[in-house]
């Protein structure tokens, strides 16, 4: 059965903001999902979850407090969807480093309706992402 576009689309809007909390739906994912951002890249659903589970260890670990702001979640063309969001938080050091960066995920669809490819694009490098864990507290 294939998967319609919007049922894709109100799944990501109700996983996304929550995602740093609790486990995302996995139904919406091809087996051989490929994902890439700017620090990562694999294949495979199974890999998908891990990347999950560790963001929401990690996440847990190194802040006491931490945001995925969904802004927007739309089709593209008949085969995209675009999901543009925020990504902010508040270390667990004593200076309080803030981290915050801006990105958008693009979905590819296959023939079944399901999400084949997730490629995650960020408004800035790794190493200025970084260099935010020492600085204090300010956005």
């Amino acid at each position: 059965m294939k998967l319609e576009t919007k049922q894709i689309i109100e799944v990501l809007k109700q996983d996304l903001p929550t995602l740093f909390e609790q486990d995302i739906s996995y139904d919406i994912y091809s087996e051989d999902i490929w994902f890439r951002d700017p620090v990562n890249k694999f294949k495979g659903k199974f890999n998908y979850r891990i990347i999950f589970w560790t963001l929401r260890f990690h996440g847990q670990l190194f802040f006491t407090e931490l945001a995925f702001d969904l802004h927007d979640v739309s089709q593209t063309d008949e085969s995209t969807i675009l999901a543009t969001w925020t990504v902010r938080g508040v270390l667990r050091v004593p200076w309080k480093a803030r981290l915050f960066f801006n990105g958008y995920s693009t979905y590819k669809l296959n023939d079944q309706g399901l999400i084949f490819e997730h490629i995650d694009t960020w408004d800035r490098g790794p190493g200025e992402i970084l260099r935010q864990f020492f600085k204090r507290g300010v956005y």
